[in-house]
């Protein structure tokens, strides 16, 4: 079984590149964000590997660091989501993207994948909201499926509020679970708002 790969960049398509590794040229499946991190034709790379075997063929999926692979496999998992399908996603939402935005329920960012309807969305935010909770993610770390962060609940009226100015769900979920962390849990709506949308300004 190929882990890892490190050779010369031979070619590049749409979804897939070819990495020439001591003369031998292995086709690998990536997402848009590997191909573009990717150096041009000619210069060295390193990609993780997951194989897929069957019976009519071995496909090779390739991703730029390991939380990129990890959430390959997670995507996977989920009833619907295929091999690419699942590059689909990362495509659009990176691994840091990915964990807000299941932490914050954002069907909306989910759906932004080509393919990705919003039933398949909220499939994909509901069975992955507890794996998601253990990877890191800076402001919303702690918070878990149910809504609560460590500092006390994430308001929900807060979020809707910031939603309703325009910001992005998985934005306003952030920003709001950093607001409850600094100011504790016995925040107000009001100061949770005002001090979201200096996080969001920052």
């Amino acid at each position: 079984m190929i882990g890892k790969l490190t050779g010369l960049v031979d070619s590049t398509g749409d979804d897939w590149a070819i990495l020439d590794v001591g003369g031998v040229g292995y086709l690998v499946f990536a997402s848009g964000r590997t191909l573009g991190l990717l150096p041009p034709p000619g210069g060295g790379a390193t990609l993780w590997i997951e194989t897929h075997v069957r019976e009519d063929h071995i496909h090779l999926f390739g991703f730029a660091d390991p939380a990129e692979h990890d959430w390959f496999k997670l995507l996977h998992s989920v009833q619907g989501v295929g091999a690419k399908m699942a590059l689909a996603i990362l495509s659009v939402l990176s691994p840091h993207d990915l964990v807000r935005a299941i932490a914050a329920q954002d069907k909306a960012a989910l759906s932004r994948a080509h393919g990705v309807g919003p039933k398949l969305a909220g499939r994909i935010a509901s069975e992955l909201k507890d794996k998601a909770g253990g990877m890191a993610l800076g402001p919303v770390a702690a918070v878990n499926g149910s809504g609560k962060a460590a500092g006390g609940a994430v308001s929900e009226d807060a979020v809707s509020a910031l939603v309703n100015l325009g910001y992005r769900r998985t934005e306003a979920f952030a920003a709001v679970a950093k607001a409850s962390g600094d100011l504790g849990s016995g925040a107000s709506v009001e100061a949770l708002i005002k001090a979201g949308l200096k996080e969001l300004a920052s």
